[in-house]
């Protein structure tokens, strides 16, 4: 609605609002109207707008914050993860490290240690480094002293840094292993009472300690140790020497003692060969300990029985011409042995006499194991063609307490009886009467024997090498 306009000025006029209208009465003289126009609406206020933005920006920056700040601590814990996970594998890697030094004893003790990659350092310390993973490696380090000493110390590349590496070292002692390592360990006493009787070492598998693995005077070495333990009888002497000249050291248990003729010598190389009497210093120890083990039975089933073949005029009575267990009551007789692997159980009767023999052919080898109470070796005794100790080796089960060896031919091969007093007669005429080494509940010996102890028996007959102790040691610090 338009409002009307007049012009007279007697015309008067009110108006009254009503919402967005404005109404207004008019009046000239006796006539009223009313007329209307639209009121003129004011702008809103954008109060209320601005602040929902002013909210949404501010809730927008709180969010974005708190991921910022989610994916940053996220970020850290990823590092963490990682290089926890990094410090616990650099431990494994040490450890396969001394797992790699213990092998290496094992197989070649403390005498053939540069072998296998492994390299002399200074001090008596050998090194190896071997990597794991083509990233991860180790580097072991072996001690050359009775017992021998590991050091070893994994490396794991760094989280985001494969120049820099995390490292854990760990140092290893060990017992066990070495003591074993003698050319006689005997539970009881031990009498030397034969003529000119001389002990010394060479090693078979070393070509600086042996000549084609055999015996070699030139390069004969001082380890021919001698363990007398007396422990059965308990005698004021658990040695009798007499006169022999032993290039090696002497242990006997506390409360013991080493009975010794005027000319006897006892000592390294040098105190041996020039004629100087009594023992060196430091080559007799009173504190004798070594745990010996006995002899368990070789098999429970599947065996071959060997065939006889009768008569005396036969080159041989037994052959034994294929690897595997063999099983019989009684032994006697001549006997050939043409194969290697071959083992042999006596239960309860071992008597070779008079123009017998048992005879390892080259390339052969037997394991003689022996549960009679008594086993009588004479005649020719064990012929070892081979001309190795480590193709003859006999053992005595518990049962088995007593051993007579009196063969006329030269021994090569090892005896592990530790229930059984050996009995040692005659001695052959050969340098290497007897060449390997002998474990037994006592022992006797008359006649010039030539004790030859191979140290490559050492890796048979000695105790496992064990950890005794375990630390993990500052990896930065020189390897001590």
């Amino acid at each position: 609605m338009k409002c009307l306009s007049l012009k007279s000025t007697k015309a008067w006029h009110g108006c009254f609002q009503s919402g967005a209208k404005c109404f207004q009465t008019i009046r000239v003289g006796q006539m009223t109207a009313l007329a209307c126009h639209e009121r003129p609406q004011q702008p809103r206020a954008t109060t209320k707008s601005g602040s929902v933005i002013v909210v949404t920006l501010v809730v927008a920056g709180v969010v974005g914050l708190t991921l910022a700040a989610y994916l940053s601590w996220a970020n850290t814990q990823n590092k963490l993860a990682w290089r926890s996970q990094c410090w616990n594998a650099a431990l494994p890697a040490a450890e396969a490290g001394v797992e790699e030094a213990l092998t290496q004893l094992h197989y070649t003790g403390l005498t053939n240690l540069s072998s296998n990659g492994w390299v002399s350092l200074t001090n008596g310390w050998y090194f190896k480094k071997n990597f794991i993973d083509g990233q991860s490696y180790y580097e072991a380090n072996i001690k050359r002293i009775e017992p021998p000493v590991i050091v070893a110390t994994g490396f794991v590349p760094a989280p985001t840094a494969s120049s820099t590496y995390i490292r854990r070292r760990v140092r290893v002692t060990t017992s066990g292993g070495s003591p074993m390592g003698a050319a006689i360990i005997s539970k009881g006493p031990i009498k030397l009472s034969g003529n000119n009787v001389t002990i010394d070492s060479f090693d078979s598998s070393d070509s600086a300690g042996s000549t084609d693995g055999k015996y070699d005077g030139s390069k004969a070495t001082d380890r021919g140790n001698v363990i007398a333990l007396g422990r059965d009888k308990h005698p004021v002497y658990a040695l009798e020497l007499g006169d022999a000249d032993i290039k090696g050291k002497i242990e006997v248990l506390p409360g013991t003692d080493v009975k010794m003729a005027p000319g006897a010598s006892v000592g390294d190389s040098a105190w041996v060969d020039a004629g100087t009497s009594g023992i060196q210093p430091g080559w007799l120890s009173t504190d004798g300990s070594v745990g010996v083990d006995d002899v368990q039975e070789p098999f429970s089933g599947g065996y071959f029985t060997p065939i006889l073949i009768p008569g005396n005029q036969v080159p041989y009575n037994y052959v034994l011409g294929a690897g595997g267990n063999y099983k019989m009551s009684a032994l006697s007789g001549k006997v050939l042995v043409t194969a290697s692997n071959v083992v042999l159980w006596v239960t309860d009767d071992l008597r070779i006499g008079s123009g017998e023999f048992i005879q390892i052919a080259p390339g052969a080898s037997l394991k003689l194991y022996v549960s009679a109470a008594t086993a009588t070796i004479a005649g020719q005794g064990v012929i070892n063609d081979t001309g190795f100790a480590q193709n003859f080796r006999y053992y005595g089960l518990p049962s088995n307490t007593e051993i007579i060896y009196t063969g006329n031919s030269a021994f090569y091969g090892m005896i592990n009886a530790p229930q059984a007093s050996l009995k040692l007669g005659g001695g052959g005429n050969a340098d290497y009467d007897f060449s390997g080494c002998m474990i037994v509940g006592s022992l006797t010996m008359n006649g010039h024997y030539h004790i030859h102890y191979d140290e490559a028996l050492k890796k048979i007959l000695s105790d496992p090498l064990i950890v005794r102790t375990w630390n993990e040691v500052d990896p930065n610090a020189p390897v001590q």
